[in-house]
């Protein structure tokens, strides 16, 4: 079969068998085309709460998966390949945690959203790059530990200095490699480009950046933006997904080792399995866990 024969073949199945299919926007480009929904992971979860389909195929890692299931216990969550992980969302467990905790019990514990459910049973709030920055002003509290990306955790605690920051050493290994030479490098081929970048970056890769947000807030400054040149410090797919959306403009990769396997470990093979029922891990939660791990995100929706 071609590529373009299993999407059709996906586009049927899914109308056949009532099925949401949501796309990280990290995923290979024949996957997205055939998704209802794109996007970062927490704005995913919360289209799926609000379709008509009972069945949802999560094409990302498997906290996003996760996530979709806390906010829709009701449907059936499906992984589209279960060895698609995150290791920044596995650097840490509830039981280092909760020993952190008692060690600092006047700290409110801030979640990245790239955390696991079981983790999450822990924290006091969660948060999304996006939402971060806003939400940690907001805290009602001077006092914050943030986990797991001590790299996002600068970011906001250098614009956040009114408040104390406590940070663990985790973060995304895919950010992670980008280095500040390969910026002035990545600036020296190209001096008429803006340098967007994910703040899981470095602070030495960041703090060079004409702009710093999530993986949409990229995406939406430079399909916005009036020049014409962006250099993208995320996952390389991002840099092929906007030359597809903006074919008037030039876009280069700020590291071409900024891959990551774990977002590309679902094939549209995979995808098609999925939808036939062959393939996949459904996502079960037991509702305890789910509770506990969803008051943590209620309080990020309650606090915008």
């Amino acid at each position: 079969m071609t590529v373009k024969e299993i999407q059709e073949e996906i586009l049927k199945l899914k109308k056949e068998k009532d099925i949401c299919i949501l796309a990280h926007a990290y995923q290979n480009r024949e996957i997205i085309e055939v998704a209802d929904f794109t996007g970062d992971s927490f704005a995913l979860s919360v289209k799926a709460q609000n379709v008509p389909q009972k069945t949802v195929i999560m094409c990302g890692v498997r906290f996003m998966a996760e996530t979709v299931k806390i906010l829709s216990p009701e449907k059936t969550v499906i992984l589209s390949n279960p060895t698609a992980g995150c290791p920044m969302a596995e650097q840490m467990d509830k039981e280092l945690i909760s020993q952190v905790k008692e060690q600092f019990p006047d700290y409110t514990v801030v979640a990245y959203i790239n955390t696991t459910t079981d983790l999450k049973t822990v924290c006091d709030i969660c948060v999304t790059s996006s939402s971060a920055l806003k939400i940690c002003k907001n805290i009602n509290n001077d006092k914050i530990l943030f986990i797991p990306d001590c790299n996002l955790g600068d970011w906001i605690r250098k614009q956040v200095p009114e408040k104390e920051f406590k940070l663990l050493n985790g973060g995304c290994p895919t950010h992670a490699k980008i280095s500040a030479s390969e910026v002035d490098k990545a600036k020296a081929l190209h001096p008429n480009a803006l340098l967007l970048v994910h703040p899981e970056c470095k602070p030495e890769v960041v703090e060079k950046a004409d702009y710093v947000g999530s993986t949409t807030g990229i995406m939406k400054f430079a399909e916005e933006s009036e020049n014409k040149e962006f250099i993208i410090g995320t996952e390389n797919s991002i840099v092929n997904n906007l030359q597809l959306q903006c074919p008037d403009k030039m876009f280069y990769p700020l590291s071409k080792d900024c891959i990551c396997s774990n977002m590309k470990a679902t094939t549209i093979v995979d995808l098609l399995n999925c939808c036939k029922g062959t393939f996949g891990e459904e996502i079960e939660l037991d509702e305890e866990t789910r509770l506990k791990a969803k008051a943590c995100i209620d309080k990020m929706i309650e606090m915008g």
